[in-house]
């Protein structure tokens, strides 16, 4: 039985042409469409890249829409922080923002760009916040602009630094007991993910986990630390819903 956040993964409808990442000569997924050679997947069914819980079927294919036709919770807002190329900035804005809102109102998402952390920085931090088929949409028309705009050559792929917040409870369910976890989501994905240790717990009690990778790899990635805070929250509240907490003296 699916719960409702995995059923936000589905993603009904989406032409992967719209999102405008397969301009002349790109190919977003590797020749061998997918890490050591996964053929590619059909829409529905067993998925290698995630295991049988969860459903990513809307990233290689279009589900049917009765896969979603029981959600009745609206999606979760996510908040995604994707780094770009500084000199990339006036791309991703256009003349007079006129990009950045059109990129907005595609996707369905708030997309704003924070100011250059220094006068020398590299990177510039773009902030979208929006449901899981909305961070779809505008990271993958981000990856695509910046190939399109020849921000990487021809030959290689677009790979840029996502980081996602995580609640600290779920920190080390990410990582794995000894790193296990961390390491087969890097596996599965061919993305590099990193969860920066000594980390000060935020305002919140989130800590940052680091994406690196092409889109594909980034995407499913971000779909599979999702689903492990997702089952860290469920559990939690299974465990507050259950035998009394007893609460320790100090």
């Amino acid at each position: 039985m699916l719960g409702s956040s995995q059923q936000t993964n589905l993603i009904p409808g989406l032409s992967l042409s719209a999102l405008g990442i397969f301009s002349t000569g790109l190919s977003v997924l590797p020749p061998a469409a997918g890490p050591r050679g996964v053929p590619p997947l059909p829409p529905t069914g067993y998925n290698p890249f995630l295991g049988h819980s969860s459903q990513l079927g809307g990233l290689y294919g279009v589900p049917p829409a009765s896969a979603i036709s029981h959600q009745h919770t609206a999606p979760e807002q996510e908040v995604v922080y994707l780094f770009i190329p500084t000199q990339a900035v006036g791309a991703i804005i256009g003349k007079k923002g006129q990009h950045i809102k059109q990129l907005a109102r595609f996707a369905g998402a708030s997309i704003k760009i924070a100011p250059a952390e220094s006068p020398d920085a590299t990177q510039r931090m773009v902030i979208i916040t929006g449901p899981p088929e909305a961070q779809f949409k505008a990271q993958g028309r981000i990856f695509g602009k910046l190939k399109e705009e020849n921000f990487f050559s021809a030959k290689e792929e677009v790979k840029l630094e996502t980081h996602i917040k995580v609640p600290s409870s779920a920190a080390g369910r990410v990582i794995g007991k000894g790193g296990k976890t961390v390491n087969e989501l890097q596996n599965l994905t061919s993305a590099e993910v990193i969860v920066p240790r000594d980390q000060t717990p935020d305002e919140n009690d989130e800590v940052f986990v680091k994406i690196s990778g092409h889109f594909f790899a980034s995407q499913t990635a971000q779909r599979k630390i999702r689903e492990i805070i997702q089952q860290v929250k469920q559990q939690e509240q299974k465990h507050q819903q259950g035998a009394p907490v007893t609460h320790r003296s100090k």
